[in-house]
């Protein structure tokens, strides 16, 4: 890691955020509106066909702007108040650091990566641009961009390397994360604030199918949502400022992945609700004023999503995932009704199965907000919110099973669509969002349940008895111990991944060969002994990915005549042995009489010969 690098990068992100905090952003929201302003500004640079500097041009600006403030702030002007330091602070930058330092030691693995989320940070990383109709390297040319311009800004920097990307798209999601603590009445609270420490911790339970070590983006989604739903809560008084979130936010979204619809959908949903509760005025001048702000918000929050669709569709002739009503008329007309009844039956199945970690997540969250509505409205005889609360969110998680249900039937091929591929991660997403909302909620109205609603005179004393001074000293002691364990156990969970993973592909490819870095169009063959790996094109997608090339593939079966062994060998410019394969090597010793066991060979008439690095990569 480059760490002159790394310090400019950081410069330029506190430039961007004591910026936004002199435009009054809540300093809870600074930090992940700075991340996606950045995010907006590289997508305008890098559909314009100018990544690199672009890069440059949105760093540098925001090290100017903190220069700009520097010396503003020696003539006393433009100061903001300082929010002070909580123990949740603490939390977030203690444990947030030691986690960098996990991910940055931390392989990719996951399927995933290397099908489309690694390849799409190294192909903008060394190219330099967006992918084109001839770069075959990319295969999801519908995916939007945005977390991977976000991860190659921070790469450009900081050097390319996995632990690097991974520890780029944490930093986005531990700034939206901060997000939550805007919502809290008395930040100096330890029950109300570790309780949003824990719920974070708790949230990367659901997120267990793909951990943080992983560049997908299935908890980004739903933290990236909860960031917007914070601020629209938060600006509910500031108009302006409330529309300029939501806007920015939810084209986020947008650009992240083509089904955060659904999460956008839900902030709208929230932030009209918010403006019809605003309006003070006669009921035309209300209308004409909620219908202006909402509908101006999300025609500009969808214009960088429109621009990208235009792109996909003028740049590419076809595109896997691509939305297109056509499309998804075909796939259902070729599915018929048997098939969607097979699916909706498997579907349901998997709902109730009892061992679905998502729908005892949903469980969970009920139960907890069925209680705590109970001793508060019973036992501290206040009204509260939480069961409204949790209706909006079981018709929240309903939609969801809906919208998830027809991605199966119109845009899955059936063999995958009938083993309800991504259940759970795709449901995960959901929870998680479920959680945060709850949890929000919650710790507002444990504070207004407060035996002292003047924060000024809470102290050691304020309290209705010592039973209920014991109660909390308990609860506070409790939320900080387990908001502290839970999140050592993901962290630690990372870690046992890690080892556990030192045997895949991917680090015995490491271990024998070096990767390239420069784009090619080399015949690479991976002899991977696996028969999953290559059936499942992980070898292929992992040797692209690799070896940077479009035409990389993996290959199992050698049982066949020495003269069609040595055909097919004749087909590479190079192979790649990361793993003792015995028929190969039997074949190889019989064909061209040569023992080879693992490493990269470049392919010559004569047989193999071992390479370190390709003089193409």
């Amino acid at each position: 890691m480059t760490w002159l690098g790394l310090i400019f990068y950081g410069l330029g992100v506190l430039g961007y955020n004591a910026t936004f905090r002199r435009l009054g952003v809540s300093p809870y929201l600074s930090w992940v509106t700075a991340f996606l302003a950045q995010i907006l500004l590289l997508y305008g640079f890098a559909m314009l066909g100018w990544l690199t500097i672009g890069i440059w041009a949105v760093t540098i600006l925001g090290v100017v702007m903190l220069v700009t403030w520097a010396i503003l702030g020696r003539f006393g002007r433009g100061a903001v108040p300082f929010e002070g330091l909580h123990l949740f602070d603490g939390w977030m930058v203690g444990l947030g650091l030691v986690m960098i330092d996990v991910l940055g030691h931390s392989p990719l693995v996951h399927y995933d990566n290397f099908s489309h989320w690694a390849v799409m940070v190294k192909f903008l990383t060394f190219t330099g641009r967006l992918p084109g109709a001839h770069d075959t390297i990319i295969s999801f040319t519908s995916y939007p961009p945005a977390t991977a311009l976000f991860i190659t800004q921070f790469v450009h920097w900081v050097g390319f390397s996995e632990g690097a990307m991974l520890i780029a798209q944490f930093l986005l999601i531990w700034a939206a994360s901060y997000s939550v603590f805007a919502v809290l009445r008395d930040r100096t609270r330890a029950l109300t604030s570790f309780l949003l420490c824990l719920t974070i911790a708790v949230s990367y339970v659901f997120n267990i199918n793909i951990r943080l070590n992983n560049l997908l983006v299935d908890y980004v989604l739903p933290i990236l949502t909860v960031a917007g739903l914070v601020g629209i809560y938060v600006y509910r008084q500031r108009p302006n400022l409330q529309c300029a979130h939501v806007a920015l936010v939810a084209a986020s979204l947008l650009l992240v992945k083509n089904s955060a619809t659904f999460f956008v959908a839900v902030m709208a949903i929230y932030f009209l609700a918010m403006l019809i509760t605003q309006q003070r005025h006669s009921w035309y001048r209300n209308t004409l004023t909620v219908l202006g702000r909402f509908g101006g918000t999300l025609l500009v929050a969808a214009l960088p999503f429109l621009w990208w669709t235009w792109h996909v569709k003028h740049t590419f002739s076809e595109s896997k995932h691509e939305i297109s009503a056509q499309a998804y008329s075909h796939q259902l007309s070729h599915e018929g009704g048997g098939t969607v009844l097979k699916i909706g039956h498997k579907f349901v199945a998997q709902i109730f199965s009892g061992q679905s970690l998502s729908t005892e997540g949903i469980v969970l969250i009920n139960v907890l907000l069925v209680v705590c509505w109970l001793l508060i409205r019973w036992r501290a005889h206040q009204r509260n919110p939480l069961l409204k609360t949790l209706l909006a969110i079981d018709v929240m998680v309903l939609l969801y099973y809906g919208s998830l249900f027809g991605m199966y039937v119109l845009s899955m091929p059936y063999a995958e669509a009938i083993q309800l591929d991504g259940f759970e991660r795709y449901m995960g997403s959901t929870v998680i969002l479920a959680l945060f909302i709850g949890a929000m909620v919650l710790v507002r109205s444990i504070d207004y349940a407060f035996y002292e609603q003047n924060f000024e005179k809470r102290d050691l004393r304020a309290f209705r008895s010592i039973v209920t001074k014991n109660a909390y000293q308990l609860g506070s002691f409790l939320m900080i111990f387990f908001a502290i364990i839970m999140m050592y156990s993901e962290i630690n969970g990372t870690k046992f991944t890690n080892e556990m993973n030192r045997g895949t592909l991917p680090l015995q490819l490491a271990q024998t060969s070096r990767p390239s870095t420069v784009l090619n169009h080399d015949r690479i063959l991976l002899v991977d002994p696996h028969a999953g790996d290559v059936d499942s094109y992980y070898a292929g997608f992992l040797a692209n990915y690799y070896y940077f090339t479009n035409k990389g593939v993996g290959q199992e079966n050698f049982m066949e005549s020495p003269a069609q062994f040595k055909q097919n060998v004749q087909r590479y410019q190079y192979i790649a042995i990361p793993e003792y394969h015995h028929t190969f090597t039997v074949m190889l010793r019989k064909t061209y009489h040569q023992n080879v066991r693992t490493g990269l060979f470049k392919v010559t008439p004569a047989g193999l010969e071992r390479v370190r690095e390709r003089s193409g990569g």
